[in-house]
């Protein structure tokens, strides 16, 4: 993407939505979302988004009315225990598998399915529900010739276009432009490598990817939601969380990873951002628009040092992914949505109380968690906006994302200075480390790709897949 492309995007955010990190709070957003049915996410409320998947079956095709049939039945559980637990609202998210994905005819028939259970349960007005649909993205497929043609992108524009208009209310997706040019970043702890695959290959695949995304949302009238750095930064956090890299690497890259996701938004995406992205807090900070956020539920799908804190701004509150077994309590997926509706009646309690309560509320999510793990420690909404402040000075989303790395480094260096932030002795080194790459990258974008061209040997990056010269 030039310079030129890059100014031509619908949004450029050239100032933070909120100034304040006191005004960073869960369940109220500045741009707040509203729906056909009445729902608004960000407007005082925060609602529980619940998110499960199949087990025990196989994606295929004479599976599939056994396949909807299991759709159908977790709904009518999840729905009848946020009936008896008086939520107020709820959103479902469908992440089509693969194969459900690479076949556009049966993710319509899951949608259609869930759909029309969320319809029977609102038309008895108990609450209001909404459904996120988020296919898989299949573009890195070694067949796949071209992230933005060919038949994996025709198949992924299908989905979201049946989708859309099958009842899909917001449309999301978890994105994979650069992504394998960034699990060898990782593996290696390369930073520039890091910068490539978000800042350079992920920002071109966003604008064309995100740019189709809201057509197909605005030609059915549904919200184009936004995107996450799931495959780039929770990756990264999960590898440090399991000690296969430094916890303070994941960070950099987290919030490096939101100016990737925030090209969702200049593209014309509404929010709810996605909650397996982290990333998420910075985004409303830098748009003001709502946001999904997983913690400690989310342990269900995989593990994490950012249990409380994920909360401090959260507009909708995830589970993740959960599969459809058996526990003692009930089915795993009915399991989940009572315990997000715990979550959200607590946080919604203080939002009735008023500012303080809401405050302090934040204030104990974020100190629980945020001296003991960089990965927390960035998503402190003080931390947040003063990093966000000194993104958006830049003009485009390379040199923000250059930004992004550098002044992290900077304020995880003082944290640890300053002892509001522990990590081991071994860590500190990775913070000179990363510095000292970041700041031999060339400011010139076009001279960067020529040097990453050159440098990634891996027979997985095609550059002609993005349209680069090689």
């Amino acid at each position: 993407m030039t310079a030129k492309e890059e100014k031509n995007m619908k949004n450029n955010y050239g100032e933070l939505a909120y100034d304040n990190y006191k005004d960073l709070v869960f369940g109220h957003a500045l741009e707040p979302v509203e729906f056909e049915n009445g729902m608004i996410i960000g407007d005082e409320c925060v609602y529980p988004e619940i998110n499960f998947t199949l087990s025990g079956i196989s994606e295929k095709e004479e599976n599939i009315p056994k396949i909807k049939q299991q759709y159908r039945e977790i709904t009518k559980k999840v729905l009848a225990r946020a009936a008896d637990l008086k939520v107020p609202g709820l959103v479902v998210e469908i992440e089509l598998l693969p194969e459900v994905t690479y076949n556009p005819d049966w993710g319509a028939e899951i949608v259609k399915e869930v759909k029309t259970v969320l319809q029977k349960r609102d038309s008895r007005q108990e609450f209001k529900s909404l459904l996120r649909v988020t296919p898989v993205d299949i573009r890195e497929d070694i067949k796949s010739p071209s992230m933005w043609s060919g038949t994996h992108w025709d198949t992924l524009m299908e989905i979201f276009d049946k989708s859309a208009g099958l009842g899909a209310d917001i449309l999301s997706i978890e994105s994979i432009g650069g992504k394998n040019v960034n699990d060898e970043a990782l593996m290696y702890c390369e930073i520039d490598k890091v910068l490539f695959a978000m800042g350079v290959l992920g920002i071109k695949d966003m604008s064309e990817l995100w740019s189709s995304i809201v057509r197909i949302a605005d030609k059915h009238k549904v919200i184009p939601a936004g995107d996450t750095a799931c495959a780039f930064a929770n990756t990264a956090m999960v590898l440090s969380d399991k000690g296969m890299i430094p916890k303070v690497f994941s960070a950099v890259v987290r919030v490096m990873s939101a100016v990737r996701s925030m090209v969702a938004l200049e593209e014309g995406a509404r929010g709810p951002h996605k909650d397996c992205g982290y990333e998420g807090v910075y985004i409303k900070a830098i748009t003001g628009t709502p946001i999904s956020m997983e913690g400690s539920t989310s342990a269900v799908a995989h593990l994490s040092p950012v249990g409380n804190i994920a909360g401090c701004a959260a507009d909708l509150w995830s589970n993740e992914s959960v599969q459809n077994i058996k526990l003692l309590g009930g089915m795993a997926p009915t399991i989940s949505m009572e315990q997000l509706a715990y979550d959200c009646r607590l946080m919604n309690t203080a939002i009735g109380r008023g500012q303080k309560s809401m405050r302090e509320l934040r204030e104990l999510f974020s100190e629980s968690d945020k001296k003991l793990d960089p990965n927390a420690y960035v998503l402190d909404p003080e931390v947040v906006v003063k990093l966000s402040q000194k993104i958006i000075r830049k003009s485009t989303p390379y040199s923000r994302m250059l930004t992004a790395g550098l002044e992290t480094i900077k304020e995880l260096r003082t944290a640890v200075d300053q002892k509001q932030l522990t990590i081991e002795d071994k860590e500190k080194q990775w913070l000179d480390i990363m510095d000292q790459q970041l700041r031999n990258i060339p400011e010139n974008k076009d001279l960067f790709i020529k040097q990453m061209i050159e440098k990634i040997e891996s027979e997985k990056f095609k550059p002609e897949k993005y349209d680069l010269q090689v």
